[in-house]
C-alpha cells in the first residue's frame, strides 16, 4: 500500500498554531514521525491561505526538504499558492492535490501540473456535486477528467484518480459505491491511471473511539477492490497491521484471517457473509457489525456497536 501521509493538515489545532508560529521543529518532527512510519508522500493540507499562500508554500517545502526526500502533496484550493510552493521543490516529484471536472479548475489545474511535471490528483466530482452511483463517478474519469488531461498531452503516467470517500455518517449509501468505483476505475482506460482514496473521511463526523476500527476496516474492503494507494494516517500501527495481514496473507490469528476474508470476498465481487465471523470473540462481533455498515444493510448510529 502507498500511503500518502495526512498528519500536516489545517485542521488540527496543534498544526495551525505551529504555522501561525512558523514553527520549523514541529514540521520536521512531524514530517519525519510520518516518514519512518511509512509514508511514501506528505501531503501539506494548509488551507486556501489566500493571503499568505505565495510565501507559506515554499516556507513549508524548505522546511520538510531539509529534513526528508519523499515527493509532497500539495492539498488546497489556491492554485498560486500551490504554483509557489511547487517553484520550491528541488526533490522528488510532487502531486498537487486537487483538481475536480469543475470548470474553472481542470481549465487551469492540469496546466499548472503540466509546467511544473507534478502529478495531479483528480476528484470525481463536477458541478453539481459528488454522485452517489459507481458508475456516476466513472464517468466523470472517463468523459470530464481523462480527456481534459489527454488535451494538453499530459501523461498518464502522472494522473491520480480520487473517487472520493464520504463518511459513513450522513452518506451512508456512498460507501458501497465508493467500494465499485475503485473496482471499475482499474478497467475504465488503458492504460489506467492510479486510484487513491482519503480513507479517514469515512468515519468524519463519527466519535472519536470508533474511527479507527471503521477506517481499517473499509480499508480491507477497498484493498480487496483493488485499492493500492491512499491518503491516510501512516502512524496508525493497527492500521498498518490490517494492511501487513493482507499483503502478507498473514492466517496466524482470528481478527487476521477475518480481514483476508473480507478481502477475499470484495476481491471475488462478494459480500462478507457471517459465516466467515466467531460471534463468541467480541472483537471479530465489531468489524462485523463495521461491515454491515459499511455496506449500507444496518442504518448507522453513533451506538452501533453497542445494537
Amino acid at each position: 500500500m502507498y500511503i500518502i501521509g495526512e498528519n500536516i493538515h489545517i485542521i488540527s489545532e496543534k498544526v495551525k498554531l505551529a504555522l501561525a508560529e512558523r514553527d520549523v521543529n514541529f514540521f520536521q518532527e512531524l514530517a519525519v514521525k510520518q516518514v519512518e512510519a511509512g509514508a511514501q508522500v506528505l501531503d501539506l493540507n494548509l488551507g486556501p491561505r489566500k493571503k499568505d499562500g505565495e510565501e507559506i508554500f515554499p516556507w513549508m517545502v524548505r522546511t520538510v526538504e531539509a529534513v526528508t526526500d519523499v515527493p509532497l502533496s500539495f492539498d488546497s484550493t489556491n492554485i498560486v499558492g500551490i504554483e509557489a510552493g511547487l517553484k520550491a521543490v528541488t526533490k522528488a516529484q510532487p502531486i498537487i492535490n486537487s483538481t475536480s471536472a469543475e470548470p474553472e479548475r481542470l481549465e487551469k489545474v492540469p496546466l499548472v501540473a503540466k509546467k511544473y511535471n507534478a502529478k495531479v490528483i483528480a476528484l470525481t466530482m463536477g458541478t453539481s456535486g459528488i454522485p452517489v452511483a459507481a458508475d456516476e463517478r466513472v464517468n466523470i474519469a472517463v468523459e470530464k477528467l481523462i480527456p481534459r488531461m489527454m488535451e494538453i498531452d499530459y501523461s498518464m503516467d502522472n494522473l491520480i484518480i480520487d473517487p472520493l470517500v464520504l463518511t459513513v455518517s450522513g452518506c451512508q449509501e456512498y460507501c458501497p459505491q465508493l467500494i465499485e468505483a475503485v473496482r471499475t476505475l482499474q478497467y475504465a482506460w488503458d492504460p489506467a491511471p492510479a486510484i487513491s482514496v482519503g480513507l479517514s473521511n469515512v468515519s468524519n463526523a463519527v466519535p472519536n473511539e470508533n474511527r479507527p476500527l471503521i477506517n481499517r476496516v473499509y480499508l480491507a474492503m477497498l484493498m480487496g477492490a483493488g485499492l493500492k494507494m491512499m491518503i491516510a494516517n501512516p502512524m496508525d500501527e493497527k492500521q498498518n497491521e490490517v494492511i501487513r495481514v493482507i499483503e502478507q496473507r498473514d492466517e496466524s490469528t482470528p481478527v487476521g484471517r477475518l480481514y483476508l476474508n473480507i478481502f477475499d470476498r470484495v476481491a471475488a465481487m462478494e459480500e462478507p457473509t457471517v459465516d466467515d465471523v466467531d460471534m463468541s470473540d467480541p472483537e471479530q462481533v465489531q468489524i462485523w457489525k463495521t461491515v454491515q455498515i459499511l455496506l449500507n444493510k444496518v442504518i448507522y448510529a453513533d451506538s452501533y456497536l453497542e445494537n
